[in-house]
């Protein structure tokens, strides 16, 4: 009989290949996946960039078969991995990790704040296995990787955030199927993984996906207040069978329009190849805000706000598509935007012209 994949592994180690074809990007990756593989109770897959995977390809059907702790590294900001991964079917519980990419933000908010804000997670409990997700930007040396997988393998079960027993009786019984992954083809069986690895602790999947543009929407932050369906004109958002809006047809997004993102009262969507890290995934306080964010996403024009930028933005990608413009409305959004340029502004508006400056440079 083949063992199972707790069996074979204690640890799964994914590694995710950027779209760049740079070779000191290729050699990080390589190093790091080898140097895994030969810690004892590790197993490495190596599979394509995860933003650009096909939801019923062999990467995800792969990876929605391994229910032990996953470390998964990919250039992508740690919650956009995440949640990438949580709406193709491959869901646990968030894991902390030491090595992270330099930033002066910190995604906190105060247990009075969290009491008032019903999150869309709280009704779609995730199972307790852990997802630690490395940026491969937070180090240049392989060997700071293998640390902190080693160091998250010795841990073990420690490392874990358990469930509460109200989270475990909704996971029994849930009331809510708000992922793509839910459409996919079957997981892969025990027996296609053991058959993966044969032998080796190192693995490939062979699969050349076509490069994407599409949000993802982060759970632990969206409340459901559904303005980003009542502002996108593409039809990429919907509502599963329990009114919970999610991203439905993910191709009818128009490639480099992050519209959306600038919208949402919670920063809840992602765009994880966009330029601007707040839109990209890094860490944002919506609490309590450090920076000005209708200038951090995306540099807008001189006297024009978020709500116009996000307008404008939407306009140009109706004309390309054959539409007629509809401009700037009068809604909800516009009242939201206006609530969140209205938060805590730097003190030090160097920064804002800092962004705005790397904005332009498009870099």
């Amino acid at each position: 009989m083949p063992e199972s994949m707790t069996e074979l592994a204690q640890l799964v180690v994914v590694v995710s290949a950027g779209q760049s074809r740079n070779p000191e990007k290729r050699d990080l990756e390589k190093a790091v996946a080898d140097r895994a593989a030969a810690l004892d109770g590790v197993k490495v897959i190596k599979i394509p960039h995860l933003y650009d995977l096909a939801p019923k390809g062999d990467s995800f059907r792969l990876l929605q078969g391994i229910d032990a702790d996953i470390v998964f590294l990919s250039w992508l900001y740690d919650r956009a991995a995440h949640w990438v991964l949580d709406r193709n079917g491959v869901r646990g519980q968030v894991g902390e990790v030491e090595l992270k990419v330099d930033s002066d933000e910190d995604e906190e908010e105060s247990e009075e704040e969290e009491e008032k804000i019903e999150r869309v997670i709280l009704s779609q409990p995730r199972p307790e296995r852990t997802i630690y997700s490395l940026d491969f930007r937070s180090s240049q040396r392989s060997e700071d990787f293998v640390e902190e997988i080693d160091r998250i393998l010795s841990e073990g079960s420690q490392a874990r955030t358990p469930l509460t027993l109200e989270m475990l009786e909704r996971y029994e019984q849930p009331t809510n199927d708000t992922f793509v992954g839910a459409e996919s083809s079957a997981p892969a069986s025990d027996d296609s993984l053991a058959m993966l690895f044969g032998t080796q602790s190192l693995a490939s999947v062979d699969e050349h996906p076509s490069r994407r543009w599409y949000p993802v929407i982060d759970f632990s932050r969206c409340t459901n207040c559904m303005e980003c369906i009542d502002f996108c004109l593409f039809g990429v958002y919907g509502v599963d069978s329990v009114d919970t809006i999610l991203v439905e047809q993910a191709d009818n997004c128009r490639k480099g329009c992050p519209a959306c993102s600038r919208v949402c009262p919670q920063n809840a969507i992602i765009f994880p190849q966009h330029k601007t890290p707040a839109i990209a995934g890094a860490p944002v306080d919506s609490g309590g805000l450090k920076i000005d964010l209708s200038k951090l996403f995306g540099a807008p024009e001189q006297e024009e706000d978020s709500a116009e930028v996000a307008a404008r933005e939407r306009d140009e990608q109706l004309i390309l598509a054959g539409r007629d413009a509809v401009g700037k409305e009068e809604s909800l959004v516009e009242q939201r935007l206006s609530e969140k340029a209205t938060l805590q502004k730097p003190a030090n508006d160097d920064l804002d012209g800092l962004l705005d400056e790397l904005d332009s440079l498009d870099l």
